[in-house]
This record gives C-alpha cells, sequence and structure tokens, in this order.
C-alpha cells in the first residue's frame, strides 16, 4: 500500500470499528458546526481523516451516517443517565445526579447538545431524524416518572404534585439545560447547573427572607 493510498483511506493499525467510530464522531461534530444541510460527506470524511469512499464503505448515504449517529449518542446517553439514577439513594439525589450526568455527558461529548439541536430544527421531515432523539426523551421521562414514584411513595412530593406534572417538568429542565450547553461557556453551564440543583431541592430562595410565611401548596388542578 502506498504513502498516499495509507493517508487517504484508513489509518494503519486501525479497526473497522474504531474507522466506524470517528467517523460518527465526525458526523456529529460536523453538524453540530455547520447544521444538518451542510454538513456535507466530504467535509464529514476529511475531519474524520478517512477518504469519502471509505465512509460510503460504512454508510451507504448521508442519511444512514446521520441516523447511525443519532443512535450512538442516544445509547450513549441513556444507559449514563440510568446509571447515574441507580447509584444514588434518596429521590433529591437522584435527580440532582441526572443533572449532573448530563454535565459530564456534556463534557465528554462537547458537540451533543448543538448536534442535536440541529438535527431538530432542520432535518428533513421525511427522515424522521428528530423522533429518534424524542425516543430517547421518552425513555428518560421515564426513569424520571420511576423516581417521583418513589417520592410519591416516600411522601416527598408536595401537595398539589402529581408524577406526570412533576416528570414533564423535571424533562423540561433538562431539555432546556441541554439548549444553554449550546451557547454558554463551560462556567456559565456549571453554574446554570448548581442553581437547578439548588431550585429542586428548594434552596434556590430564602422563603423566610421573602414573605417570613412558609410557601403555600399548590392547589390541586383538574
Amino acid at each position: 500500500m502506498s504513502k498516499r493510498s495509507t493517508l487517504l483511506g484508513r489509518p494503519v493499525g486501525a479497526s473497522g470499528e474504531e474507522t466506524r467510530r470517528r467517523i460518527i464522531e465526525a458526523t456529529g461534530r460536523c453538524v453540530a458546526e455547520v447544521g444538518y444541510s451542510q454538513a456535507t460527506i466530504r467535509e464529514i470524511a476529511r475531519v474524520a481523516q478517512v477518504t469519502s469512499g471509505t465512509l460510503y464503505h460504512y454508510f451507504p448515504n448521508k442519511a444512514e451516517l446521520i441516523k447511525a449517529a443519532v443512535a450512538e449518542m442516544s445509547a450513549v446517553a441513556l444507559p449514563r443517565l440510568t446509571d447515574a439514577v441507580d447509584r444514588s439513594d434518596g429521590v433529591l439525589d437522584k435527580l440532582t445526579e441526572i443533572f449532573d450526568e448530563c454535565a459530564r455527558i456534556n463534557r465528554d461529548y462537547p458537540y451533543a447538545a448543538a448536534f442535536d439541536r440541529a438535527i431538530r430544527a432542520e432535518s428533513a421531515r421525511h427522515l424522521k431524524l428528530g423522533e429518534h432523539s424524542e425516543s430517547m426523551l421518552a425513555a428518560l421521562r421515564t426513569v424520571i416518572a420511576d423516581v417521583l414514584r418513589q417520592g410519591k411513595r416516600e411522601g416527598a412530593l408536595g401537595p398539589g404534585v402529581d408524577v406526570p406534572g412533576a416528570s414533564n417538568a423535571i424533562l423540561t429542565m433538562i431539555r432546556g439545560l441541554n439548549e444553554h450547553a449550546t451557547m454558554a461557556s463551560s462556567r456559565e453551564y456549571r453554574s446554570t447547573v448548581r442553581a437547578l440543583k439548588a431550585l429542586v431541592r428548594g434552596k434556590l430562595f430564602d422563603y423566610d427572607a421573602l414573605s417570613g410565611q412558609p410557601v403555600d401548596p399548590l392547589p390541586h388542578t383538574h
């Protein structure tokens, strides 16, 4: 094999799985930086340090490549978030650990949040790429609901708060946190995570200083 063919093909010593992973990582980075429609196969191949021909050996077209990248990121994130819940005990610890794990995922995969945002914003509707992300969020919502059902059994939920509403509230925080990750500096992001954890624990405000009275329970809704 010539030096030229080595440089333009799969690097010497790289396994097929390593090359596939590098292509998927390059896809996430390119889509995050320039958007779905502008992320070309040629540019993804360049970032992955392979030829376009090598990329097509693993993925027959751009649609399949993007789908694989979405599936890969979902396959990484959900088990980590589930494990974060399992290694914690109390309801509040479980919920705040989810925020911490989100921060760790965004640290380990700095393009993940922007990639997800780009897919939601402009991916072709017929590819239904956003549905993969929605499926992951639905699975995460189930994890959160399980935690909150535990809280319900233990009497940890406030009066008038039900599990579906609380699950949606926590999931909305997580979605907002991921959106924030695409715009904020690392310092701002970490500060936001700390504030959200304080909010969940009821420590964001000094209620005595605000009103001098206990917080009224939420009214029941029908």
